[in-house]
């Protein structure tokens, strides 16, 4: 790595932001996955909006998204004119439930926004037909799911588009921010790659065809995840593998108020390993106490945020995204933990006392 960070800044042509290390990761992956188009851009959050902006969303419309998540996917929405709409989510998985989904689709719907969930993708066969059937745009947030594979189809094809974020604690994380559009519609690809640079079209500087952002990719990043590129099947396999061992591990608490996710590898990338747990608090606190780091993600649904909240409508409950954010717990998955941690993880939940 040392050896490329002197290559880049000595390099004659100083081409510190998308230059030929950015061309090549993004041949990388577009190759690798199989798309029309891979455009590396500032963020997975800035890659949602692109991608919006890109197939015209904007004001009047809006775009059904999943009440339990990160924020970008309602403020994506939001930053780009449009309006979210929320549906709850899958009770167990915790992904967006598509006939929620699907009947909050209104004449005012231009695009469904399903989200891939810690570590279960989202229904997307069921998501892509309903995108057909209703006629609305299918945009697929796989920012978690880098590796997965539904039905051969690997997470951020079975939208028009799909985004990637490569932020550090990601499955395919880096040290700094970052994240790709990818799309099997090169029309959309070109669009993209136009509004990640102020709306110019690589052919010549200050001449803009689009409103666009600012959101270009750093080059020694790039540099730095194609080299990582190789070692990620896997990391991706040693992820899987502790979960594996957690949800054997974890599947006799389901009566004891404690549920993992459900098994198995199809539709899957362990980016985070949750549990639902009824008393998610108290185990918090014993996990810590036996040494045992652990996160609550999303305490809130979005809809109940103080963000969002002016865009729902009076009396609308989310109850499965409310169950979530008061029962979610994450715990260590990271690929680097040796057998003997994951063991002593595994033991410190089954060892979580009885109510």
């Amino acid at each position: 790595m040392l050896g490329l960070l002197r290559d880049i800044g000595r390099a004659p042509e100083q081409r510190f932001i998308l230059g030929a290390h950015t061309r090549a990761f993004e041949e990388l992956l577009r190759d690798f996955l199989g798309a029309a188009d891979v455009v590396a851009c500032g963020s997975g959050t800035s890659a949602l909006g692109l991608v919006l902006t890109a197939m015209g969303v904007g004001a009047g419309d809006e775009v059904v998204v999943p009440a339990f998540g990160c924020a970008p996917l309602a403020a994506s929405v939001v930053t780009a004119g449009a309006t979210p709409v929320f549906a709850d989510v899958h009770p167990h998985t915790m992904v967006a439930d598509p006939d929620d989904a699907e009947r909050r689709i209104t004449e005012h719907t231009r695009a469904v926004m399903p989200a891939h969930m810690f570590s279960v993708m989202a229904d997307m066969p069921r998501f892509a037909r309903i995108a057909r059937r209703r006629g609305v745009r299918l945009i697929e947030d796989s920012a978690v799911a880098q590796g997965a594979v539904l039905d051969r189809t690997p997470a951020g094809l079975w939208g028009e588009a799909g985004v990637f974020s490569f932020v550090q604690v990601k499955s395919f994380g880096m040290p700094g921010e970052g994240g790709a559009v990818v799309t099997r519609d090169a029309a959309i690809g070109r669009r993209v790659r136009m509004l990640r640079n102020h709306g110019q079209d690589g052919t010549q500087r200050f001449v803009h065809h689009l409103v666009g952002h600012n959101s270009r990719f750093d080059e020694i990043q790039a540099a730095f995840q194609t080299y990582r590129f190789a070692g990620l099947p896997e990391r991706l396999e040693r992820r899987a593998a502790i979960a594996d061992y957690y949800t054997e591990r974890f599947s006799a608490l389901t009566g004891r108020g404690v549920t993992p996710p459900p098994p198995g590898r199809e539709g899957r990338c362990y980016y985070v390993y949750s549990l639902l747990a009824e008393r998610r608090d108290e185990l918090k606190r014993h996990l810590l106490d036996q040494g045992v780091g652990c996160h609550v993600y999303y305490p809130l649904p979005l809809p109940l945020q103080s963000a969002f909240a002016p865009f729902t409508k009076p009396g609308d409950r989310w109850p499965h995204a409310e169950q979530a954010s008061r029962q979610t717990l994450a715990l260590p998955v990271y690929p680097h933990l040796t057998d003997s941690q994951v063991e002593y993880i595994a033991d410190a939940v089954c060892g979580f006392p009885r109510g």
